[in-house]
């Protein structure tokens, strides 16, 4: 069976913006509130921050609870991993997440300027310069046998997406406005030369778009 590469619960505004602008250490998505977009996600009972009882189930759920089936190895941008830009200053920021990253498997970070490998719990690290093409048969080796995730954030997204390298989508869009911000498209239509798409509207709001390769 083929390895895919998949993007899994990427989330967007009404307007397409996925982050915002002026990241920071204390704002991973720059002027956006990551509440507002991921309310649907966090609402689920399968959140995985979720520390107390209940929460929805139903469409939304089924997602949360999706992200992680059959990912063996999970690629993203730098920005996603941290805030620097340029040459690393800091070897000691090891990610937003805190000794127990979220992805439970390899993690492969796009950046012209590498750095060691490290190992956080059961995820380790590994910061790779190369094409889109390149990381990702890095990727695929190291998820033996199972799909990569391409994480994002926008950028890195739109990278493999132009390499015509994705295979299948499933982007949330929020029904919220932002005006401003790294924007995943003007509208989901844009892809659909290359991809089918089905659009799924769920209670909380939020509208599941699902692209699969024609």
């Amino acid at each position: 069976m083929a390895q895919l590469l998949r993007v899994q619960n990427f989330t967007v505004s009404s307007d397409g913006i996925g982050a915002g602008e002026e990241q920071s250490p204390e704002r991973p998505f720059g002027h956006v509130d990551p509440g507002e977009l991921f309310a649907w996600a966090g609402a689920t009972a399968s959140w995985p921050g979720r520390t107390d009882p209940g929460g929805s189930r139903g469409l939304d759920d089924y997602f949360t609870r999706d992200f992680a089936r059959n990912i063996g190895a999970e690629i993203m941008g730098r920005n996603k991993f941290g805030p620097q830009r340029g040459p690393w200053q800091d070897h000691e920021w090891r990610g937003w997440w805190g000794d127990e990253p979220p992805f439970h498997t390899p993690v492969f970070v796009m950046t012209h300027h590498e750095r060691p490998s490290f190992t956080l719990s059961d995820t380790t690290f590994h910061f790779v310069d190369g094409s889109p093409a390149a990381v990702l048969e890095r990727a695929r080796e190291a998820a033996r046998g199972k799909d990569v995730r391409l994480g994002g954030g926008v950028t890195t997204i739109r990278q493999f997406l132009d390499a015509d390298l994705v295979d299948t989508l499933h982007v949330a869009v929020s029904p919220v406005k932002l005006g401003s911000g790294l924007r995943l498209w003007e509208s989901p239509e844009e892809l659909s030369d290359r991809f089918h798409l089905e659009v799924v509207p769920s209670p909380s709001g939020v509208t599941h778009h699902l692209f699969w390769r024609r």
